[in-house]
């Protein structure tokens, strides 16, 4: 009996010291925030918010299944998409090009959850910002590095498509 009572006591204490070692990380870091004047992020609009993370959702299981008709259709005819390694490209025909044959079958794309914003711009559309992972399958033992995206959303007779791209790695 005793030595159950003394197991319970230092998980007891496993515990508590982990707790209190949360407590005081999770303190620094939003301090850490407050110094710098980072607000935490809030959607503005909670409908444009979830309307966009569908939006998301639509393009990128269409990229993650090489359905190149429906990634045509979220393209804007005046795209332009930017990579910090490949540079700019401003043809929605040569883009589309370039993902089916370098992309289709071969890396999917993985939302990182709870990374995205997004803003609302007004007579426009709406801006979307995030973090997401790439998995390549000819690379299944890569390391996946959580990358940044910006994508500004156009919206015209209630049609969302994609207009600008900026892909950082």
């Amino acid at each position: 009996m005793n030595a159950i009572l003394e197991l319970f006591k230092k998980l007891f204490i496993v515990k508590i010291i982990t707790a209190v070692f949360i407590f005081f990380y999770s303190l620094t870091f939003n301090a850490q925030n407050d110094v710098l004047g980072i607000p935490r992020y809030k959607p503005q609009d909670e409908t444009l918010f979830a309307e966009i993370i569908k939006l998301d959702s639509i393009y990128f299981t269409a990229y993650n299944n090489c359905d190149m008709a429906k990634q045509a259709a979220l393209y804007s005819e005046d795209l332009e998409f930017f990579h910090d390694k490949g540079g700019l490209s401003t043809s929605k025909k040569e883009l589309l090009k370039s993902i089916e044959k370098n992309i289709c079958n071969k890396v999917t794309r993985n939302l990182v959850e709870g990374s995205v914003e997004v803003y609302p711009i007004p007579n426009y559309g709406a801006i979307e910002m995030g973090y997401h992972t790439f998995f390549n399958k000819e690379e299944p033992d890569a390391k996946q590095i959580p990358s940044r995206f910006i994508i500004v959303w156009k919206k015209e007779e209630k049609k969302w498509q994609i207009a600008k791209v900026i892909s950082l790695h």
